[in-house]
């Protein structure tokens, strides 16, 4: 890994949470905390992708940088892949991390652990999870659920994404953390790749990467990040981060 880039992708349009974006938290929008954890994070420069000027123009305010992307992408996926190009034509960063824009709370370490499993040349893409520790998320189909083996302290191989829980027996269950560190080749065969049969049946975008044979790796974290996608979820992270301000 040579200069790992950060990503963020962020659109307007959120059917639960319209302009979440620009929602305010204790004084800033909400993209301006996920870009700052990305700083934070400090394992190489962070740009927003977004679809929206005014999106832009906060970025631009706070310090960072953001570029104009297409406005009628179907995935997150496909926003990164353009402005991967925008941003680095040349190929320059062999590593591309993806925040999602809607993950304030998030502990710049673990985006900076999201990178660790990539020292493995095997690994085409890493991720992060966490143990679930609350009985009705175990059950319930908005939480993705990682299963895998362990290969490593702290890191396991995925084997499968599902909404159901899964895997079956005693044992703890993790919940997938949205984040990805991708190896540039490796995005860049997973954008030419079709849709999979078993990701179009659980609607879970990275078993496309599964069914074509590449590797996922992810690093067990402690800290679940708060992803905000209701009006309910946007009280808990003002709550969260005047909390944070207090101590």
């Amino acid at each position: 890994m040579s200069d790992p880039l950060v990503l963020i992708p962020a659109r307007m349009a959120a059917t639960r949470l319209p302009n979440k974006p620009l929602a305010d938290l204790a004084g800033e929008p909400m993209i301006v905390h996920v870009w700052r954890r990305a700083v934070e994070a400090g394992i190489g420069p962070v740009v927003v992708a977004t679809d929206t000027a005014a999106i832009i123009d906060v970025i631009t305010a706070a310090g960072g940088l953001a570029v104009l992307t297409r406005a009628d992408h179907a995935t997150g996926s496909d926003r990164l892949a353009e402005a991967l190009e925008i941003v680095d034509p040349h190929g320059n960063h062999d590593v591309v991390v993806n925040v999602q824009g809607d993950l304030p709370t998030i502990d710049p370490a673990a985006i900076g652990a999201a990178i660790a499993p990539l020292a493995d040349r095997s690994v085409d893409i890493a991720t992060l999870c966490a143990v679930i520790t609350r009985e009705e998320e175990r059950h319930d189909p908005n939480v993705v659920k990682l299963v895998g083996h362990h290969v490593g302290p702290s890191r396991l191989r995925a084997l499968y994404f599902t909404r159901a829980a899964a895997p079956w027996g005693e044992g703890p269950l993790h919940h997938h953390i949205g984040l990805y560190a991708y190896r540039r080749r490796a995005l860049a065969r997973f954008m030419a790749l079709p849709p999979g049969e078993l990701e179009t049946r659980e609607k879970l975008e990275q078993l496309r990467a599964l069914e074509a044979g590449m590797r996922i790796d992810a690093m067990i974290v402690d800290d679940l990040p708060l992803g905000v996608d209701t009006p309910a979820d946007l009280e808990r992270a003002r709550a969260l981060l005047s909390a944070r301000r207090l101590n």
